[in-house]
């Protein structure tokens, strides 16, 4: 079973910052893209960034330049850094991997974690 669990969430000041991380674990042969979602209450859960086992990396418009991924290959982690964070920022974080394990290909979800951005 793999399991994916991520740490780093909380509370912080707008124009502040967080890094958010995920680290997978169990019967994993390989991973190809690793990212983060977020899902705000009434909203539906959207992109915010994905990075290939290859170190290529896509981010939602409204992160752009203020959030970077990264992934750690050995340690099958992927890590969230979020600078000048907005109120509108708010959300539960997800964390997605798409893993090969036991022969089969498949997207995982972490639990998620809170992330609210408020004075």
């Amino acid at each position: 079973q793999v399991q994916l669990v991520e740490s780093g969430g909380g509370l912080v000041q707008p124009g502040g910052s967080l890094r958010l991380s995920c680290a997978a674990s169990g019967k994993i042969f390989s991973i190809n893209a690793m990212g983060w979602y977020r899902q705000a209450p009434g909203k539906q859960r959207e992109l915010v960034a994905a990075i290939t086992s290859g170190g290529s990396t896509n981010y939602g418009d409204s992160v752009k330049g203020r959030f970077t991924i990264s992934r750690d290959n050995a340690k099958s982690t992927v890590n969230l850094q979020m600078n000048s964070l907005k109120p509108e920022d708010t959300a539960v974080y997800y964390c997605n991997a798409d893993i090969y394990s036991d022969y089969t290909r498949a997207a995982y979800w972490g639990q998620g974690t809170q992330v609210t951005v408020s004075s």
